[in-house]
C-alpha cells in the first residue's frame, strides 16, 4: 500500500511563493504528524502527513509552516506531538509558531478498509472540524491522501470564520473602553516602553505608540517624554518590549513579540497595574511583522490596563 512520495515539494513551494499576492487573505497552517491507530498501519501516519503537506502547499490561500522549522521548534519546546492534540495544546502551539490552523489526525484500519481522519483545529478559537476519506487496504495511500487534502482545503476555506478569530478593530476596542471609563477622572500619563528586535534598538516603538494612541483617543493627556519629565505626570507607564524572528511560513516571516508594562502612581510610587502580553505576527517583511506583533500586544495591554488606572 505504501508508495514513494513524489519529489515535488520544491516546485510546489516556488509555485506558492509566486501566486500569493501581498494583500490576499491567507491562513497560516501547520501540518502535524498523524497517529497510527493500529499495528497494521504502522508508519502510515508520517507518510500521510508528508503527502498532505505536499498537496496543501500548492494552494495559494494556504500558507504552510516549514516542516523542518516546525520540527526544530517543537523539539526545542520539548513538545512530543502526535495525532492527539487538545484545544489547550493547539493554542500553545499556535502562539509558538504563528499558525492559526493546525491539521493533524489519525490512520486506522478496520478489516479491509483504511480510514484517513483529519482534525482541523483553530488555534485561536479552539474549534475542531474534521475531514475523512476511506479506501480498500490495497488502494494507493498517495491517492487517498490527495482526496483528503482536497477535503481539508475545502473545510479551511469554507469554514475559516469558525477556525480563525476575527480580530477586533481599534475603533471597537476604544468604544468598549470608553464605556468602561465614562464619568471617571482621567490622570495625566507618560508612557515609556522601549523595544528591541534582534538585539537592535528600534525607533518609534510600536507597543508604546499603540498604547499612546488608545489613551489619547480615550481623552487622556499623554505627555511627550522628550519634552517633559516623569514628575509632571500623574501615572507613568514603564516597560520593555522584545521581538524576534520566528519560523518561516511559506514565503512569509513570523515574528514573536513580548511586552511587559506596569503603571506606577508618581506621587506614591505604588504599582497600580502590571501586565504582559505575547503575540505572533506574520508578514512578507520581517520589520513589519515585528511592528505588527508589538502593536497587537500594545492594544491587548491597553484593553486590560486602562480601566485599572482611572478612579
Amino acid at each position: 500500500m505504501k508508495r514513494l512520495i513524489p519529489c515535488m515539494t520544491l516546485v510546489a513551494m516556488l509555485f506558492n511563493a509566486c501566486v500569493l499576492a501581498e494583500d490576499e487573505a491567507f491562513y497560516p497552517v501547520a501540518v502535524l504528524p498523524f497517529q497510527d491507530r493500529s499495528s497494521e498501519v504502522a508508519g502510515y501516519g508520517k507518510t500521510v502527513a508528508d503527502i498532505l503537506f505536499v498537496h496543501l502547499i500548492t494552494n495559494p490561500a494556504i500558507v504552510l509552516v516549514d516542516r523542518e522549522d516546525l520540527d526544530t521548534v517543537l523539539k526545542e519546546q520539548e513538545m512530543n506531538i502526535s495525532g492527539v492534540v487538545n484545544p489547550a495544546q493547539a493554542t500553545q502551539i499556535g502562539q509558538i509558531i504563528g499558525a492559526k490552523i493546525l491539521v493533524t489526525g489519525s490512520v486506522l484500519r478496520v478489516d479491509e478498509t483504511v480510514y484517513l481522519v483529519a482534525k482541523i483545529i483553530g488555534t485561536e478559537t479552539t474549534r475542531v472540524l474534521g475531514a475523512s476519506v476511506n479506501g480498500n487496504v490495497d488502494d494507493p495511500i498517495d491517492k487517498m491522501t490527495e482526496r483528503l487534502a482536497k477535503d481539508v482545503v475545502d473545510v479551511i476555506l469554507q469554514e475559516s470564520g469558525k477556525l480563525v478569530a476575527k480580530p477586533p478593530t481599534r475603533e471597537n476596542r476604544i468604544a468598549a473602553l470608553k464605556e468602561k471609563i465614562k464619568d471617571k477622572t482621567l490622570p495625566t500619563l507618560m508612557i515609556t516602553i522601549p523595544e528591541v528586535h534582534l538585539s537592535r534598538q528600534v525607533s518609534d516603538p510600536a507597543a508604546e505608540t499603540e498604547l499612546s494612541v488608545f489613551c489619547t483617543e480615550l481623552g487622556f493627556t499623554v505627555l511627550d517624554k522628550k519634552g517633559n519629565t516623569k514628575r509632571e505626570s500623574d501615572i507613568v507607564f514603564i516597560g520593555e518590549a522584545f521581538s524576534e524572528r520566528g519560523m518561516g511560513i511559506g514565503n512569509l516571516i513570523s515574528v514573536k513579540a513580548r511586552v511587559e508594562v506596569k503603571a506606577i502612581d508618581r506621587k506614591s510610587g505604588k504599582v497600580i497595574a502590571i501586565d504582559r502580553q505575547t503575540t505572533v505576527a506574520v508578514d512578507l517583511a520581517e520589520t513589519i511583522a515585528a511592528k505588527n506583533a508589538l502593536q497587537q500586544a500594545g492594544a491587548a495591554l491597553a484593553e486590560r490596563m486602562i480601566p485599572k488606572i482611572v478612579k
